[in-house]
């Protein structure tokens, strides 16, 4: 494929992005039993519909995916940062010919960086691509190019609107829950203090710590399950998007800065459902063998034009 003259790429929302709202089932209930004190708060300061507020709390989940409040807000809560002057060069360099692949202004995504001394890449809402810091230190020009093409591949397709939607309802849920550990230590704490005086305060004490805690993993129990279906229906788009940086003509840079994470002795194909369930991506040596695939495959297949 010519870089130079390269097809228009809109962004498309494909089944992998449709799949990808599945696991939010497992977490509304949650997600409307988090936000039932915050209704409760507001409804005694300004009487409102807990349907309402629910609608209202959902509408501005919207938010992250406005520019600027994934620059100022969605970027911290993913524990990312802005990058450095010199990782901002870095960066520069190689989304520059990402973007002219597709015919995507440079300036349309915001690019940032967690701090990770493993090689790591993921992109979120509309417009923010993350990239670990030993990524921006440590791989190649082409590599970097090749990191940067499938993240936007996953923004084309759309596969990050389901994963935004889930972190703004996990929010709640995780507030409430350590809420629930915390008023969970208290009891246990009264509870001690109350053995000396009275067995039965100390049965009070430990029985409210006790429902505190079931509450709490409950909580904590909707966000692993849906976690893992993620996990589970993840694994196509991360193929999809693979797919994708080939047609864009980064193919072997995206190759080759997946054969570090196999020579680091992370590649390898998950053993047994549980460890399949437990990891997001697919294993980088089947994905290496796929690219490979497909890339001979494109040289094999006559040119038009």
């Amino acid at each position: 494929m010519n870089r130079n003259d390269p097809s228009r790429r809109p962004r498309r929302f494909d089944r992998h992005a449709a799949a990808a709202f599945v696991p939010l089932v497992a977490l509304v209930p949650a997600w409307l039993a988090a936000i039932w004190p915050l209704w409760w708060v507001v409804d005694s300061v300004r009487p409102v519909s807990y349907a309402v507020f629910a609608a209202s709390m959902l509408a501005a989940g919207t938010l992250l995916f406005v520019r600027p409040i994934q620059r100022l807000v969605l970027t911290r809560l993913l524990g990312a940062r802005a990058p450095t002057i010199t990782e901002a060069v870095v960066l520069g360099r190689a989304w520059r010919p990402v973007a002219q692949a597709t015919h995507v202004p440079v300036s349309r995504y915001v690019l940032a960086v967690v701090d990770s001394d493993e090689l790591n890449a993921f992109a979120s809402g509309g417009h923010l691509v993350i990239v670990s810091s030993w990524a921006v230190e440590n791989l190649a020009h082409d590599e970097l190019c090749g990191v940067l093409a499938h993240e936007l591949s996953h923004h084309l397709g759309m596969h990050t609107v389901a994963l935004t939607i889930g972190q703004w309802l996990t929010l709640p849920i995780v507030l409430l829950a350590r809420i629930g550990l915390l008023l969970q230590n208290i009891a246990d704490a009264a509870a001690g203090t109350l053995t000396e005086r009275s067995s039965a305060g100390d049965l009070a004490g430990r029985t409210i710590a006790g429902l505190l805690t079931i509450v709490s993993w409950i909580f904590l129990a909707a966000i692993t399950v849906s976690q893992q279906l993620g996990n589970i229906l993840g694994k196509g788009a991360e193929f999809t998007a693979d797919e994708s940086v080939i047609a864009m003509g980064f193919g072997r840079e995206l190759r080759s800065a997946l054969a570090i994470v196999v020579a680091d002795g992370r590649g390898e194909r998950a053993r047994g459902w549980r460890e399949r369930m437990l990891t997001a991506h697919p294993p980088a040596r089947t994905r290496i063998a796929r690219i490979d695939a497909q890339l001979r495959a494109s040289t094999r297949r006559p040119r038009s034009g």
